[in-house]
């Protein structure tokens, strides 16, 4: 049926609506290829959409049914938007009137439950602590989805606190849901924090979503759940009303089964906002790049890719797989038109490995960042206002799972004593420029005349954090048979065994997206990795 290739577990109602709206279309149904979820893309639901093989209304019911029916063995989604069906109507309305806000008018999007809105959702970044709380406004971020058109379908689950609450939980895990599963092996570490989001993207329980990352956390589920990730550059995308860890490395970006789709969501998240200032910065403030039209076959003919074999070497014995399909994307590369530099190292790489600073720099600046946020808040039932407060609660409260995962990465910060105010802050922050300037990623970039660098992403997204730069993970492949299986150090989760998969990412300067988004592409194409792989349970048929 024709309805099976959209949604093969919907309900009779939905059928008979879709063959209400077959009939009254001025083309034959035949004429309707409809993908499935798990495998659509922006433009073919679109294209669909515009032939009236289906509405908006429609894609809200097959995905909201999707994710009742399989959600419950990944725990994806913590909430869907109340009035998500009446948006789409009422995008639906706009489309038949003949106003069409843009390429993704009337799709569905999933939004960590980082990033603010003010609706009827909530914005807790997992915790009860937040529970209750109102933004004052949508977050920026949110306000230009639904200027596009989009349909914000509900908020993702996450690592709590984006990973920034314990040394022993695990990621994906949060007191409002619990856990998140990864769909390629049973108890699968989905990795990162904006792990709903990842999950939900790859089983085609949204069309994309939107995740957050301070350090990993956009890259490592992009790469561990076979989807592409953009971390774009801090400023890029505006971050008001988005529950912060550190101003300077945070950032907001998409989510998606393909390269082009990550990047119509990119261009519809980007731009200058005088409610976040590290937003000014960006070169953009008249015209942003079209990051979909750098989707195109040349993005990598006359480009010059270094790859840092000094940080790959950090994977160790165990990522030989890695290495090996590392090594084959390599000649893809090459013969796409790309000049590939070897040892384009990072020179400082051994001693940011062991470094600390890093992490202070987040922790000052969370300790600032979080009061800021906390003190902006319309509504805040739980008292809420510094981060003693909210290691107060979640030490107190019983859905919190405290102590058995701790508060330690708190306690750590309150110890430390600064925030981002305190004398030495700043020269403590310059150190720590310098293992991604000169030292790292930007230096080997300037001394080559680099137009990026490839990494296997396991190693390839801590260097770009601390100078806020861009990346793109691309699927490239997935650990063998026979590996041996690796649980994370609480337990509970494996984080290697066969089909788990990787990826490779692309590296650049500032404002580099356009260039990083067009190697990508081509890289994606060349070798269609995605469709390649398969997951533990039937998902997808």
């Amino acid at each position: 049926m024709l309805l099976d290739r959209l949604y093969w577990g919907f309900a009779t109602l939905f059928l008979l609506h879709f063959l209400t709206l077959a009939d009254a279309a001025s083309h034959s149904a035949k004429d309707c290829r409809i993908p499935r979820l798990i495998e659509a893309t922006a433009e073919q639901l679109q294209h669909g959409i515009t032939k009236k093989c289906f509405n908006s209304v429609d894609l809200v019911k097959a995905h909201i049914a999707r994710i009742s029916e399989i959600d419950v063995q990944f725990g994806t989604v913590l909430e869907l938007n109340p009035d998500a069906l009446s948006i789409a109507k009422q995008l639906d309305r706009e489309r038949d009137q003949g106003y069409i806000r843009g390429p993704l008018h009337g799709l569905p999007v999933l939004l960590k439950d980082m990033i603010g809105t003010k609706d009827k959702m909530q914005t807790a970044a997992g915790s009860w602590a937040l529970v209750g709380a109102k933004v004052p406004a949508d977050s920026t971020v949110a306000a230009k989805l639904r200027d596009s058109g989009l349909v914000i379908l509900g908020k993702t689950s996450m690592s709590e606190w984006a990973n920034f609450r314990s040394v022993n939980s695990s990621n994906g895990w949060n007191a409002r849901r619990g856990y998140t599963l990864g769909a390629y092996y049973p108890d699968q570490d989905p990795n990162g924090s904006s792990s709903g989001s990842a999950v939900a993207t790859d089983l085609g329980l949204t069309m994309f979503a939107l995740g957050t990352e301070t350090s990993g956390s956009i890259l490592l589920p992009s790469e561990r759940n076979n989807i592409v990730g953009i971390k774009p550059t801090v400023g890029l995308t505006s971050r008001y009303m988005v529950i912060p860890l550190s101003e300077r490395q945070d950032t907001i970006g998409p989510l998606a089964r393909t390269v082009k789709d990550a990047a119509m969501l990119l261009q519809a998240i980007s731009g200058p906002d005088d409610k976040d200032n590290y937003t000014s910065a960006s070169p953009f403030a008249a015209k942003l790049p079209d990051y979909l039209a750098a989707c195109k076959p040349s993005g990598l003919q006359g480009k010059r890719i270094g790859i840092p074999r000094n940080v790959i070497e950090y994977l160790g014995p165990a990522g030989a797989p890695i290495v090996a399909a590392f090594e084959k994307a390599v000649i893809v590369i090459s013969a796409a038109g790309a000049t590939v530099v070897d040892n384009a190292n990072f020179t400082a790489y051994s001693d940011f490995y062991g470094s600390l600073k890093p992490a202070m720099v987040v922790a000052a600046d969370f300790s600032t960042n979080i009061k800021d946020y906390l003190g902006e808040l319309e509504r805040n039932p739980n008292n809420i206002h510094s981060l003693e407060d909210i290691r107060k609660f979640t030490q107190h409260n019983a859905f919190e799972g405290y102590p058995s995962r701790d508060t330690e990465v708190w306690d750590q910060t309150i110890a430390l004593g600064i925030d981002n105010t305190s004398p030495g802050f700043w020269s403590l922050y310059k150190e720590t420029l310098y293992f991604g300037g000169e030292g790292g990623l930007l230096g080997a970039l300037s001394r080559d005349n680099l137009d990026a660098v490839i990494l296997p992403t396991l190693v390839g997204f801590d260097i770009p954090a601390v100078v806020g730069t861009p990346g793109i993970t691309v699927p490239l492949g997935a650990y063998p048979d026979g590996t041996p299986v690796e649980y994370n150090t609480r337990g509970d989760l494996i984080q290697r065994a066969p089909g788990v998969p990787f990826g490779i990412s692309f590296l650049g300067q500032k404002w580099s997206e356009e260039k990083l988004i067009g190697m990508a592409y081509v890289f994606e194409q060349q070798t269609l990795v995605r469709n390649k792989l398969k997951r533990h349970l039937k998902v997808d048929s």
